[in-house]
Order: C-alpha cells, then sequence, then structure tokens
C-alpha cells in the first residue's frame, strides 16, 4: 500500500514563502514523475510544478520564477519552495506522483491528501 503525505502548508502574509514537503511511503519499485497541483475554491485542479526521475522540470505561467519544485529520489520525497506568495496563490495543495508499487509493477499515479496554502492582502 502506497501513501502519500503532505506537510507545510499554512497561513503567510502577501510575499512570505512556505516550503511544502511531500513523502511517499509504502511498497514502492520507483517512481517516475511527482508533481504539485492546486485547487482554489470554485475553480478546477491546476498543475502547479512537475519534476521527473531526471530533474527535468515544468512550472505553471503563474508560478515561474516564484516557486521551485525539487525532489530527494533517497527519501522518495518532493518539495515546493513558494517564495513571493499572492493571495491568489490561496488554494488546497496536492501533491502526485506516478510510481510503480510492489507487487503490481504497472505505473499508476497516486495523490495526497492535500494541504492548505492560504496568503492574505
Amino acid at each position: 500500500q502506497v501513501q502519500l503525505v503532505e506537510s507545510g502548508g499554512g497561513l503567510v502574509q502577501a510575499g512570505g514563502s512556505l516550503r511544502l514537503s511531500c513523502a511517499a511511503s509504502g511498497s514502492i519499485f520507483d517512481i517516475k514523475d511527482m508533481g504539485w497541483y492546486r485547487q482554489a475554491p470554485g475553480k478546477q485542479r491546476e498543475l502547479v510544478a512537475v519534476i521527473t526521475s531526471g530533474g527535468t522540470t515544468n512550472y505553471a505561467d503563474s508560478v515561474k520564477g516564484r516557486f521551485t519544485i525539487s525532489r530527494a529520489n533517497a527519501k522518495n520525497t518532493v518539495y515546493l519552495q513558494m517564495n513571493s506568495l499572492k493571495p491568489e496563490d490561496t488554494a488546497v495543495y496536492y501533491c502526485n506522483a506516478n510510481l510503480r508499487a510492489i507487487p503490481v509493477l504497472d505505473f499508476w499515479t497516486y495523490w495526497g491528501q492535500g494541504t492548505q496554502v492560504t496568503v492574505s492582502s
């Protein structure tokens, strides 16, 4: 059984910073892509950033230059450093991972439970 657990959300003033972490645990064989998504009230879930196992990254235009995604492969953990936060960044942030778990060994996408980020103006 695989679990993704996020941490690091909270309340911050505009211009501030937060660092989110997401650790994958369980019977994991390997992890391909890991990413962060967010969902604001009344809006669809959207991609924030994704990172491949080789370290290639991709960002939503709205966060480029402010957010940085990274991962520690040995720890099965992905991070999201968020700087210069804006009120419009307020959302529930979800991590996901495309991975193979023992004994299935097919790639599946797993999701964390989400962590709230609130940016006050």
